[in-house]
């Protein structure tokens, strides 16, 4: 049976830094992958993951429906909408190019699973800055995003709650989860699901929602897939991997 084809895009940034010596300076740049985590716990698994890092999505990410239904789920994970907004011709050249965000929204309802990871770039983000409220994506998922900066820091941490136990995504994942330090702040919309929350000293805030847009299914998980709102400890976590292996299984109508 040939696996069924994800297509995560975002998780990447590079980061620029002056070191000062008395008189002198000099500058260093590093450059950052963010999914190795869940790249990781698919491995081995019905998945094939394409991971295309926020950089190379400006350009790459699919043009037209027919590209994207090559996937059966896409995941959106840290990646701002302006990255999928201004395609490099767009941006330098002033060319017209097709609006991925509508892509997205046509992809859902014609029966492709959209998962959106919380972060600093997902939902509506730090300063407001990645900017999905009132786009096609917050259209298709099942929350309301904010329109401001939406991030709930919670740096002594935070066990999830578990609502619903019995639906597929999080099935078996029995006792405690590992703590969380943060996550983005949404509502959930009438028709979503709410599988998981954060602590009651947190407002009870969506933490997992599912739901579905014409034919397609989409998920909504408000924190991170790693460092630094998802610690070490959740990573190492024996549910991390059959957390998401059944979210996609859920998302692609497996389960």
């Amino acid at each position: 049976m040939p696996k069924r084809k994800v297509l995560l895009a975002g998780e990447s940034w590079t980061s620029t830094a002056t070191h000062i010596k008395g008189f002198d300076q000099f500058a260093t740049a590093s450059f950052h992958l963010g999914a190795e985590p869940l790249a990781a716990a698919l491995a081995d698994s019905d998945f094939a993951l394409r991971y295309m890092p926020a950089h190379e999505a400006q350009r790459d990410f699919p043009l037209s429906l027919e590209a994207l239904r090559a996937y059966d789920a896409v995941i959106l994970s840290d990646i701002g909408s302006n990255t999928l907004l201004l395609h490099p011709d767009t941006f330098a050249l002033s060319r017209r190019m097709p609006n991925r965000l509508r892509l997205i929204r046509d992809y859902v309802a014609a029966g492709g699973g959209l998962m959106m990871i919380g972060g600093y770039y997902s939902f509506q983000g730090i300063n407001g800055g990645a900017r999905y409220h009132g786009t096609p994506v917050e259209e298709v998922l099942p929350v309301e995003i904010l329109p401001w900066d939406d991030r709930v820091e919670v740096p002594e941490g935070f066990v999830p709650v578990v609502a619903d136990r019995r639906h597929p995504v999080v099935e078996g994942l029995r006792g405690p989860w590992p703590p969380l330090l943060g996550f983005n702040e949404v509502k959930a919309k009438p028709g979503g699901h709410v599988i998981a929350t954060a602590p009651a000293d947190y407002r009870s805030l969506p933490l997992l929602v599912a739901g579905s847009h014409g034919r397609g299914r989409t998920l909504a998980w408000t924190s991170d897939i790693g460092p630094h709102w998802l610690p070490p400890e959740f990573v190492a976590w024996k549910g991390y991997r059959r957390l998401w292996i059944q979210a996609l299984e859920w998302l692609t109508g497996a389960r």
